[in-house]
Formats: structure tokens, sequence, C-alpha cells
């Protein structure tokens, strides 16, 4: 399903998923004046056509204890299509990695990373860097505080709308 299939309410249900997950579709149903047998066919047609790819908890990093999150740039010898996808490959299958980007100008990756501390830093760093002889600089920036993180995306406007109503103040 493309982005011009969707009408306003396919966006509003989307936007109400990506603030809250766990509501349920009585709860949704009601919110957008829908029957719950509608909203429910319409999050599953949101699924089964790919708009909703998984569901997943947030944990409070504040409950979880002590965690050190690295951003790091990676700049590798050789930039040949072969020599970024087996990188790549590489990391994005490293569970400390939370999210890996190939990034143009400057380094090949940007790469997030959550360990307890630095010695599981370093645990990565000889995992991932140090043992292939493809990286050739490593710059990594820990975070003193993490002042914001949401992993909503924006949405593309309804065709024939100038914006998509937010869920987040109802």
């Amino acid at each position: 399903m493309k982005s011009e299939d969707l009408n306003t309410v396919d966006l509003q249900l989307l936007d109400a998923l990506q603030e809250n997950a766990s509501q349920s579709n009585q709860s949704l149903a009601e919110r957008f004046g829908l029957s719950p047998a509608t909203c429910l066919r319409r999050v599953r047609r949101l699924r089964e056509s790919g708009w909703i790819s998984r569901e997943v908890a947030i944990l409070d990093p504040e409950h979880v204890g002590t965690l050190l999150t690295a951003v790091i740039e990676i700049s590798l010898d050789r930039q040949d299509a072969a020599a970024l996808e087996t990188f790549e490959a590489r990391v994005v299958a490293d569970e400390a990695v939370q999210q890996c980007y190939r990034v143009s100008p400057g380094p090949d990756f940007v790469l997030i990373a959550t360990v307890r501390d630095m010695p599981g830093y370093q645990a990565l760093a000889q995992r991932l860097f140090t043992t292939d002889a493809n990286v050739r600089n490593v710059k990594a920036f820990f975070s003193v505080k993490r002042a914001k993180f949401d992993p909503r995306v924006p949405l593309p406007r309804p065709s024939g709308s100038s914006s998509v109503a937010s869920s987040s103040g109802s």
C-alpha cells in the first residue's frame, strides 16, 4: 500500500499507534469514531501492507540501570559495494548495535550502540572494529545525557490535506 492509498483515518491510526501501540482496538475505534470491526480491519491492513513493521516495548533506561550509549563514526579503507555490505552485515547482527546508518559525506557509517559500561564498549570495539582490517578509523562519542528519544517517524500528508491531526493531544 502506497502513501497515496492512505486516508486521514489511516494516518491518524498510524500516528496514534506510534504514540502508544498498546492501546486497545476498542479505545482506538472510539477515539476515531470507527466501529471496532472497521478499526481492526484498518490496523490489520496497515500491518499486512508493511506500514507497521513491528511493535515493541520501549523500556525506561532508569529502570534498566546504568547504560553507556555510544555514537560511533566508522570509516573504511575500501568502500566498494561488497566491502560496505560485509561490514554492515556484521555490525547489524551485533545486539549492542541499535541503529546503523550508511552516511555521506564524512565517515562511511554511524552507529548507535548501547552497552553496560566501558569494558562492554571495549569488547564491542574488539568484536566489530579492531579485528576488521578494512576499518580505517573509529571515532566514538559517549552520551552524558539523553535529552530526547522518540522512535516516531513523520507521516505523509493525505492527498488534498494540509496536515494530519495529531493524536498526541487527545
